[in-house]
């Protein structure tokens, strides 16, 4: 793969979006969802995704955070761990079949949505909602450009908040 195709930052459409975007990304920050969760599901989805500018931004601020080196490395395989509670569980598979939609006939399952309806109240279900949403959506945008991973520090999104 070449060097990144395009700076959407850098063009005037492209960085109006990105306002846009990041303001959608900001309300859910806002709620009252663990932030060591929402970044979780966001490894989760940008692993799935290829997204590498993604899982770099996510796993760094996870250590950042204090999450241990084992959850964060295995996030990847959660299904197959024993250090996830049943809410981190039932938010990841909403993330992974959330992702996955077009690998399943039925999207997010019906047994998928009642454990995240146990573990959740209304507010934070629609900040798993939007969330999953965006992380793809962000995936998308950085895959399509080549946002390469490696060079994300802990703390840029907050920085980048910040800023605008």
């Amino acid at each position: 793969m070449s060097d990144l195709r395009f700076d959407l930052t850098a063009n005037e459409l492209g960085a109006k979006l990105g306002k846009r975007f990041q303001s959608v990304s900001m309300a859910i920050m806002g709620s009252t969802l663990p932030k060591p969760l929402m970044e979780m599901l966001e490894l989760r989805a940008s692993q799935i995704n290829g997204c590498g500018y993604c899982v770099d931004a996510h796993a760094k601020e996870l250590a950042a955070a204090g999450e241990s080196a084992t959850r964060i490395n295995l996030v990847a395989a959660w299904r197959e761990a024993s250090v996830f509670t049943g809410a981190e569980r039932a938010a990841l598979a909403l993330a992974e079949e959330g992702t996955r939609l077009a690998d399943a006939h039925t999207g997010v399952s019906d047994e998928t949505w009642a454990e995240v309806r146990e573990h959740f109240d209304d507010d934070q279900i629609a900040a798993l909602v939007y969330l999953v949403a965006m992380i793809n959506a962000a995936n998308r945008l950085l895959v399509i450009v080549r946002q390469k991973g490696g060079s994300y520090q802990a703390g840029g999104f907050a920085a980048m908040a910040n800023t605008r």
